[in-house]
């Protein structure tokens, strides 16, 4: 990043790493959870830590996707919803809902 001047493929670039983010965290989400209840979740702090990390890792890459091609960001469903959801597991930690977070990720073709 820094204070260089990038070219249209510097943008580009980096617009394919976000994506690739968005894909590692949700893949990760994913295979942390596998296999796992609602109670085994609720109880395990390492686990629920890691994921709602990984959902507010992608709310924040989808954000600034939008900021930098947001017409790509609008082909991703919900968009807007990922992001005011990583505002809420960042801002509003005493508003998490165990259950609310295991049903997002429950709800991922």
């Amino acid at each position: 990043m820094g204070g260089s001047s990038r070219g249209s493929s510097g943008r580009r670039s980096r617009i394919d790493q976000i994506l690739e983010d968005i894909l590692d965290c949700a893949e990760y989400i994913l295979a942390v959870t596998d296999e796992k209840s609602l109670r085994s979740y609720g109880e395990d702090r390492m686990l629920r830590q890691s994921v709602e990390r990984n959902f507010e890792i992608i709310g924040e890459a989808i954000r600034r996707l939008e900021d930098r091609d947001p017409e790509r960001a609008t082909r991703i469903s919900n968009h807007p919803q990922i992001i005011s959801f990583r505002n809420v597991l960042i801002h509003g930690y005493d508003l998490i809902d165990h259950d609310a977070v295991w049903r997002v990720q429950r709800s991922w073709p």
